[in-house]
Order: structure tokens, then sequence, then C-alpha cells
């Protein structure tokens, strides 16, 4: 008959060595996070959250005029337009210098030369000369004298003036007083809900900036008219309009819940 061998597993060895058995479990899983208004692990009742969004507006006076101008010459042949237009175009850039305006300030934007055509019906088309044209942008410092300038400008040789623009050099004081003005209309608007839900604000939880989507616009209900001299071309600079938009995270408690230090 075969001789049966003893299978000894890791608890009889122990009990044999007369030490203890010690049966082993599975670690415990972590407890869920409790969702808002619920009791955590803790007994404690976590607090709902609220966000709210705010804007704010501030103005500011622009210290500087863009403008674009330029000259357009015609003549026979394409050397007597690009000849006339550089003469006159020079005027206009020694006018703008002897105005304050300095090199910085002028920027070539575009110089064109192209035919000049003549159409009748049932004739070929007919070269009756050329047309040059150069065109800067000329930023004003002054906008006071801007009027002024311009009439210079044009008296010099410059026919074409095709837009014209305000801005602010340093923005930054404007900016910060629409933010602060946005901070405080996303508490109101907080306080607001908290108030109709039958709760109030507890702790600031967070508070992002978003960033501006517009630049600066003109507000036109606003004039400031330069104080140029009698005759000059009158102009209304009026003011500019900047916005701030943030995002405000609040805990929400109860009415009746003490003050949160």
């Amino acid at each position: 008959m075969a001789r049966l061998r003893p299978i000894l597993t890791a608890a009889t060895l122990v009990l044999l060595a007369g030490g203890p058995a010690i049966a082993q479990s599975p670690a415990p899983m972590p407890p869920h996070p409790p969702e808002a208004g619920m009791p955590d692990h803790h007994g404690m009742q976590r607090a709902a959250r609220l966000t709210v969004s705010g804007e704010g507006r501030a103005s500011a006076q622009p210290d500087l005029a863009q403008i674009t101008l330029g000259v357009s010459t015609e003549a026979a042949t394409a050397a007597e337009a690009m000849t006339g237009n550089s003469t006159s175009q020079q005027a206009v850039m020694d006018a703008l210098k002897a105005a304050g305006i300095e090199d910085r300030d002028i920027q070539t934007s575009g110089l064109n030369l192209s035919p000049r055509m003549q159409y009748e019906n049932g004739q070929p088309p007919k070269l009756t000369g050329y047309v040059a044209q150069n065109t800067v942008n000329v930023r004003v410092r002054d906008i006071a004298a801007l009027g002024g300038v311009l009439d210079k400008l044009v008296a010099t040789g410059a026919n074409e003036i095709s837009g014209i623009s305000f801005a602010r050099e340093d923005m930054a004081e404007a900016q910060d007083k629409a933010r602060s003005e946005a901070v405080t209309d996303a508490r109101r608007r907080a306080e607001v809900m908290a108030e109709a839900a039958g709760m109030k604000l507890g702790r600031l939880r967070s508070l992002s900036d978003s960033p501006a989507q517009e630049p600066p616009r003109p507000m036109m209900a606003m004039r400031a008219e330069a104080k140029a001299a009698d005759g000059a071309v009158p102009i209304a600079a009026g003011e500019l309009e900047v916005s701030a938009q943030v995002t405000a995270v609040f805990d929400l408690v109860p009415g009746d819940a003490p003050e949160q230090p």
C-alpha cells in the first residue's frame, strides 16, 4: 500500500511552531468624496459652491491720434507721375516734421503706380496716363494741434485722408479700474443669487481674470474738441472705453450659519 504524505500549509506550519495564525484581509477602499451638501466621513456637511461672472468698464481720454494720408499724382507718363508724386510727398513729410511729428511716428504704408485707361463704347481701352499714389500712417501725440496739422498737410499737397482713430499709449490705470469694478459686480451678483436661494456667501474659493476680447473702443457720446486755431479742421476726440471680465467661486452656507472668519 502506498504511503500518504501529509500536506502542510503555511497556517499548519505556524501552528506547529506554536505561533498564532494571522488571517490576511484586503486593504480597505478609500471613501468616496462626498457630494456638495452631503455629509463627509467625519459627519460634516460639505458646503455648496456658487460660480459667478462679473463685468466692469472704465474710460480714459485718448492722448494720440492715428491718421492715414497720402498724395495722388496724375501724369502722361509713369516717370512723370512718380517724379511729381515724390516731390509732393516729400513736401508732406517735411510739413509733418515741421509740425513736431517724430520720425518714429511716420510710416509709409502704400506705394502704387497704375495706368489710367479711357473706355468708350465699341472701342478698345485707351491709355491716357498714369496715377502714382503714396500713403503714410501718422501718429499725432498732440491732439489739440491735430486740426492745424491736417490743414497744413492739405495745403502742402496731401490730397487723400482715408481714416482717423484715437488711442491712449498707457491704458493700465483704466484697465485696473475696470477689473476692480468687475470683482465688485461678481460679488453683488453672488449675493443676490445666494439670498434668493435662502443661503449666504461663505469664503471666496477662486478668482480669475478673463482676457479682454476687444481693444479699447471710442465713446462717441462724449466730445472733447481739439482747441486748434481759427479755421482749422474741428476734431472731436471723445473718450476710450475698456472692459474687464472676472469669474469668482464662493462657498454657499445656510442663512442662519455664523459668519466665517
